[in-house]
Formats: C-alpha cells, sequence, structure tokens
C-alpha cells in the first residue's frame, strides 16, 4: 500500500502551491465604465501616454504571448489558473468560470464567454489588469477630473500582491519559503520572518517596496529578471589578490546591495553560476573554482526544500582561488540564469534568445589593477 502511494506521488499532476481567494476567478470587468471602451491599453494612452509606452516594452504585456510561458504552460496541461494572473481580466478568456469542482480550486467549472476579446487577450497583463476593480480605475490618487470612476490605491504595493504573493501551505508540501516567496524573502532579510513555512501572510503591505523599486518615479517599466542592468544594480563584486608567504591566491567578493528579496528571486529554476579561473600567459586554465548559487528542491514524492544558496541581502559571499605559479591572468564571471538546463530540456523549450547572461565579468592581471572584461 506504502509502496502504491509513493508510485502515485511520483506521477501525479503537479500542484504546487494554494489558489487564494485574491486569484481564483479572473478581474470582473462587467462594471466597466462605458468610456474605457474595450479595455485596450491604447485607449489608456490616449491620455497616459508615457505609461502606455512604457507598458509596451514590459514583460506584463508579453505576459499571455512569451515563447516560454506557452511550452511552460503547454506541458503543465494548460491550467486554467495560470490565466488569472497572464490574461488576467475575465474578458480575456474564452471560458467563464462557473464554480470548481474540488475544494483547492484547481478544477474549475467553465462555460463558453460571450465576451471574450481575442485581440484583448494578447495584452497579457494590460491596463485594466491591474487597474480596474469594481468599476473604478485605482491609481495613486482620487481625481474628480477624470472621465471615469476613480479610487486611490490603500497603499500602491497591494496591486502587485494578487500575483506576486503565491502561498504554499499545502498538507505535502515542506517549503522553507511559499514557491515563488520574494514576499517572505524580503521579511526574512529584515528579521520579520519567525517561522520559516510554506505559508506566508502579508502584514505590511507599505514596508514591501515593489513600486519603490520596480516602478521609480510612477514609471510603468516592472523591470527584474529578463532585464540585466536592473539584476546587475543589485549585485556589488569585487576582485582581488593577494600574497602571503610566496604563495598567491585572489579573492572574490559578492554581495546582495541592491534587492530587499534574495538574489535571484522568482521561479526556483533562475539562479546564478559563479566562476573564478586562473589563466597562463596563453590564456589556459590552470586552476578554478565553480558554483551556483540556486534553491534546490525536491519536488516528488513529497516537496522539500533541500537547500538555499542564492545571495541574501547583506550576507556576502567569498571565494578564493590559489594561483599557480605561471599564472597571469585571474577572470571572474557571475552569469544570471532565467531557466534551469534541465527544466529546458524536460518541457522541450527552443530558446530564441539566450536564457543567460553575464552580470560581472573581470580581468585581473597580477601586480595590476582590475580592468574589464572583453565581452
Amino acid at each position: 500500500m506504502l509502496a502504491a502511494f509513493l508510485a502515485w506521488r511520483s506521477f501525479r499532476p503537479m500542484n504546487i502551491f494554494v489558489v487564494s481567494p485574491a486569484f481564483e476567478r479572473p478581474v470582473d470587468s462587467g462594471a466597466s465604465p462605458a468610456v474605457l471602451g474595450k479595455l485596450r491599453a491604447e485607449n489608456c494612452g490616449a491620455c497616459h501616454p508615457q505609461q502606455y509606452r512604457d507598458w509596451q516594452t514590459t514583460v506584463h504585456s508579453r505576459a499571455w504571448t512569451d515563447p516560454y510561458f506557452r511550452v511552460d504552460w503547454t506541458f503543465d496541461d494548460r491550467q486554467q489558473i495560470c490565466r488569472n494572473c497572464h490574461t488576467p481580466l475575465d474578458r480575456q478568456q474564452e471560458h467563464r468560470v462557473l464554480g470548481f469542482r474540488d475544494r483547492a480550486k484547481w478544477d474549475p467549472i467553465l462555460a463558453p464567454n460571450p465576451d471574450f476579446d481575442a485581440a484583448l487577450q494578447e495584452e497579457g497583463v494590460t491596463c485594466a489588469g491591474c487597474h480596474l476593480r469594481d468599476g473604478k480605475i485605482l491609481g495613486p490618487g482620487k481625481s474628480a477630473n477624470a472621465p471615469h470612476p476613480t479610487e486611490k490605491f490603500s497603499d500602491p504595493n497591494e496591486v502587485c500582491l494578487r500575483c506576486h504573493v503565491v502561498q504554499g501551505n499545502r498538507w505535502d508540501t515542506f517549503y522553507k519559503m511559499p514557491p515563488c516567496g520574494t514576499v517572505a524573502e524580503i521579511a526574512a532579510t529584515e528579521g520579520r520572518l519567525k517561522k520559516r513555512s510554506g505559508e506566508y501572510t502579508v502584514r505590511d503591505v507599505a514596508g514591501l517596496g515593489c513600486v519603490q523599486c520596480h516602478m521609480p518615479e510612477g514609471r510603468h517599466l516592472w523591470r527584474g529578471g529578463h532585464d540585466p542592468a536592473m539584476v546587475r544594480s543589485a549585485l556589488s563584486a569585487s576582485l582581488s589578490q593577494s600574497s602571503a608567504d610566496g604563495a598567491r591566491s585572489a579573492q572574490l567578493v559578492l554581495e546582495n546591495t541592491g534587492a530587499a528579496h534574495f538574489l535571484p528571486t522568482g521561479t526556483p529554476d533562475r539562479h546564478l553560476s559563479v566562476s573564478l579561473r586562473a589563466l597562463d600567459a596563453h590564456g589556459q586554465v590552470l586552476a578554478e573554482t565553480d558554483d551556483t548559487l540556486q534553491r534546490t528542491v525536491l519536488w516528488r514524492p513529497f516537496i522539500i526544500d533541500l537547500s538555499d544558496s542564492r545571495l541574501q541581502r547583506g550576507a556576502p559571499r567569498r571565494y578564493s582561488l590559489e594561483l599557480p605559479a605561471q599564472t597571469r591572468t585571474v577572470e571572474a564571471q557571475v552569469r544570471y540564469h532565467l531557466v534551469g538546463e534541465a527544466r529546458r530540456k524536460r518541457i522541450g523549450y527552443q530558446p530564441e534568445a539566450p536564457l543567460s547572461y553575464p552580470i560581472f565579468e573581470q580581468r585581473l592581471a597580477l601586480d595590476a589593477q582590475p580592468t574589464p572584461a572583453a565581452r
């Protein structure tokens, strides 16, 4: 009996988080003011041109059409719940959610949606997906001059929580943090996460800092893991050399100084690779040390956090490499990986663009000052 149970859990469908009331259904657009028309982003752009131009450059605008999402979603049996974040408006979905067949709300009862808008679906996380609630447009302030009803956010970070706070307090999961544990990571860094578990409830929305960091000066850019400049701004790194008793060594120090959460954050597939190498006069590798900074999770038969070596804010990571006598140059590189290679192969994803990029590169000529590495 036990063997059969464990075998079933090794092949069963994977539900890795709890469907919360916040995103169990798409956003209701039934009370949308007539002036907003079909809720297209370009309509909003008529009055908010800068915000519209910003949005067009974002991953949010490609939340439904992104090739990786489409392959990953298909591999995971096209779960309807995923659409409530990637196409958050009800009229962006071909079906209406009438109810659920199960308590966990992973098996919705669906019916054809007469208000489905295929063009709006292509916009992914469009303007109304974040700002339209109960027939009003939520924003940083309330205006009597707007052509539609407005309401002020109780806090601007609240809109991020619907999709970016995922709980994991299932009976069969033993996460230290939820699967996409960014918010819990912030609390852990600040010493506010007393019990590290798969469940985390936001108690201080204003203290999260999501908007302050990812929407500077109100810009609708939301730069994150897909933007090398944003990731580089979170990392401080230094490469140096030293000598003692006739032996030489190189030191690489990495520190997360720009992100309140761990680096990297998001899905557990994201990770950093670190390489520190000693090269001879011909560029041949004489010695090297490598590391991977990642969250490692056992997914079956139960979900268990095995280890987490990512960079927590304020906790420097140090690497040292003894240098052979023939060493002429020391080279260091840190790369950011959006998807793990094992996951990429498993789902059959063939990317058109690289899935990793360097966030720190430096070469140090011995007895000389560090110089940037050629790319």
